[in-house]
């Protein structure tokens, strides 16, 4: 299995995505995430680099499988509203973006299968980090 990257998230989202599990059943996803949130390094928004992935930021990655290469917005599930450029924490995706910092790479599993994701940059200024 590929070493998973150190990964840094805000106490804000932190607070919310927590709040977020307790009301979600488990799943797959679910509880990816609460090991990510479990394992992760808090740090208050201030103080967040700006090239980590943080809910509500824009990131672009690139499925180093397939080459392609996707700039998403990661939100909470109900800001989804299946809009392509929007993905929710909720999906494998979104839960192994979180908290990356720009050149890390992460393995997910995805529809039976492991995906490398690396993240290639936070553009600044995107995104609301609040």
């Amino acid at each position: 299995m590929f070493p998973r990257p150190a990964i840094t998230i805000s106490t804000t989202d932190f607070q919310r995505l927590s709040t977020l599990l307790e009301h979600h059943p488990d799943n797959e996803v679910a509880d990816g995430l609460r090991e990510e949130l479990d394992r992760a390094t808090l740090l208050e928004q201030a103080h967040m680099p700006p090239d980590v992935v943080t809910m509500n930021a824009r990131a672009r990655f690139r499925n180093e499988g397939s080459g392609h290469e996707y700039t998403i917005e990661l939100v909470y599930p109900h800001e989804a509203r299946g809009d392509p450029g929007r993905l929710s924490i909720l999906t494998p995706a979104g839960a192994a973006l979180l908290g990356l910092s720009a050149g890390d790479e992460i393995e997910w599993p995805m529809a039976g299968r492991q995906v490398r994701l690396r993240l290639m940059e936070v553009p600044a200024g995107a995104g609301a980090r609040a």
